[in-house]
């Protein structure tokens, strides 16, 4: 049977913030005492998880909240440089005329997840935002709990191994898209359910009878 519930998340999966993000990273790196993002380096950061992440830029455990709430400001202010992905416009509408709900769980705050998406918000029945690095797990289940979903029905779609490992400890699904922050060797190595290159592939993905 084809899903019933799709979790999207936001930055690097429906939003193509990656650019913006490489501009403002290193003014944050230097705030927040960690490593700079040099050019020489940002691919080999695109093969790891959020963890390794972490340890190789030494970013202080007690600073990830407050690094993301200066990012989230940060967005805030210029997130006119910020636009969807080609093609969610269709792939939204597709997925809403099949009778699939859309959720969107994201670290970002809704208010910027709403900007970004403008009337295509629409679409989206829940939002569940401003989940910790690692805390996507508990809006999955939130998301699941509000729409009485059960976790065979659901798929998340992300561009992050943080992304996978929430989704497998919430029991559900994941589609991996290859054009977001993580590389998609890095994901494909996790074994996701369905690696995806275009936008139109969730589509095929999500609506396509499973056996």
């Amino acid at each position: 049977m084809p899903y019933k519930l799709a979790i999207f998340d936001m930055d690097g999966t429906l939003s193509d913030s990656f650019p913006w993000f490489l501009s403002v990273i290193n003014a944050v790196a230097d705030k927040h005492k960690f490593q700079r993002v040099e050019n020489d380096r940002i691919d080999q950061l695109r093969n790891v998880g959020a963890g390794e992440l972490i340890r190789l830029l030494g970013v202080s455990k007690w600073r990830i909240p407050l690094i993301a709430r200066d990012m989230r400001k940060l967005k805030s202010k210029q997130i006119d440089r910020i636009a969807l992905f080609p093609g969610v416009d269709r792939m939204f509408r597709e997925l809403k005329a099949r009778g699939v709900t859309i959720a969107i769980v994201s670290s970002d705050s809704e208010d910027n997840v709403r900007t970004v998406l403008g009337d295509l918000d629409q679409h989206v029945a829940y939002f569940a935002c401003g989940a910790g690095l690692f805390g996507k797990k508990a809006k999955f289940q939130r998301v699941l709990d509000l729409t009485g979903i059960s976790v065979d029905e659901a798929i998340s779609i992300g561009d992050e191994i943080r992304d996978i490992d929430a989704a497998r400890e919430a029991g559900i699904d994941f589609a991996a898209v290859s054009w977001g922050y993580t590389s998609a060797a890095a994901l494909k190595a996790r074994a996701p359910n369905f690696m995806l290159s275009r936008m139109d592939d969730v589509i095929v993905a999500l609506t396509t009878p499973r056996g």
